[in-house]
């Protein structure tokens, strides 16, 4: 009987793959308003620089105008907060029709500033601001202000309530002739 001998080679490759599925990217928002009190002698009298809450219809409006491509016009519009800012407090859910914390400041010429923003730097973060050309408030009374905020409308409470905060140095007096300049920086930043 002649000898045979089988010999049978079988290969196999497993491979995997493993991966975090915890991990995410996170875009982290924020802004900073400076305000500077000039008074009529045009020397500055104050300023203050403070942080905001970005009010979560600003988020919203936000992602429905970059990511949905709604129809948008670019306006921006500053106001003042009154005083006393201890009695101040901003929640995220206020709009411009409804915001019980707070009180619109009206003693100045005309409707709220217009924004002009410059161009939005290209690194991480990406930042944005009006630093260029201040949004400028006459001041026609004698009143006490506690801080600012960033809507879509010159008048009125149907536009976008997007950011306010409080000054961090407390309230500030403002007289009849003096103008607050007031600048308005947001910041993009991907984590």
């Amino acid at each position: 009987m002649p000898n045979s001998e089988n010999i049978r080679v079988q290969d196999t490759v497993t491979a995997g793959l493993i991966t975090n599925p915890s991990s995410t990217e996170t875009l982290g928002a924020g802004g900073m308003y400076v305000v500077e009190c000039v008074g009529v002698d045009g020397k500055v009298k104050w300023s203050d620089t403070f942080h905001n809450l970005v009010m979560n219809g600003g988020v919203q409006d936000m992602n429905s105008k970059y990511f949905a491509g709604s129809v948008y016009t670019a306006a921006f519009y500053l106001g003042l907060v009154t005083g006393p800012g201890s009695g101040t407090t901003y929640a995220a859910g206020d709009t411009l029709a409804l915001h019980t914390g707070w009180t619109e400041n009206t003693a100045y010429a005309g409707s709220r500033k217009l924004v002009t923003f410059g161009s939005a730097s290209t690194a991480n973060p990406s930042v944005i601001s009006n630093s260029g050309s201040p949004s400028s408030f006459a001041m026609n009374g004698t009143a006490v202000v506690a801080g600012a905020f960033l809507c879509t409308v010159a008048s009125g409470t149907s536009g976008v309530l997007f950011s306010a905060g409080d000054f961090t140095a407390g309230d500030k007096s403002v007289a009849n002739g003096d103008t607050l300049n007031v600048t308005y920086t947001f910041s993009l930043t991907a984590t």
